[in-house]
């Protein structure tokens, strides 16, 4: 699993969204300045993640985006995949594109780079939003006790 750029954006939004989680619609132009993401790219990732379920949307005034669910229900995996695919390092490895490889029967690597996906996966399947929220929150507390 590489993390794109697109991937990146998408799960600071996310964050960005989580924190504001049950103050209605947030614009567009706040998500992008808080969390420092180009307003153009935001809107073609934030039309992905609406298309995947995570977030949903309200137009015209005091409209913007907002999570579907609570940011306790949605994990960081599906979020990925949805913007990146597949969390296999190689698609040999991969559940959702396993494209077969002539070795694939003796290849020693290949028990490698599953085992990879396989802790890769289950890390980011357990974790949501909200657990993120919470690393964010120490790291905040850290600093402010820190300038005391």
């Amino acid at each position: 699993m590489k993390l794109s750029t697109k991937g990146e954006y998408a799960s600071r939004a996310m964050v960005e969204l989580a924190a504001r989680y049950g103050q209605g619609p947030v614009p567009i132009k706040v998500i992008s300045l808080s969390q420092a993401i180009p307003q153009q790219f935001l809107e073609q990732i934030l039309l992905l993640l609406k298309r995947g379920g995570q977030v949903k949307s309200k137009k015209g005034p005091g409209g913007g985006y907002y999570l579907s669910r609570p940011p306790g229900q949605i994990t960081v995996a599906e979020v990925i995949r949805v913007m990146d695919g597949p969390l296999a390092p190689i698609n040999c490895v991969s559940v959702l594109e396993h494209e077969p490889c002539p070795l694939e029967e003796k290849c020693g690597l290949r028990l490698l780079w599953k085992e990879v996906r396989d802790m890769v996966a289950e890390h980011l399947e357990k974790t949501t939003f909200e657990d993120v929220l919470r690393r964010q929150r120490l790291i905040d507390e850290k600093r402010s006790k820190k300038k005391k």
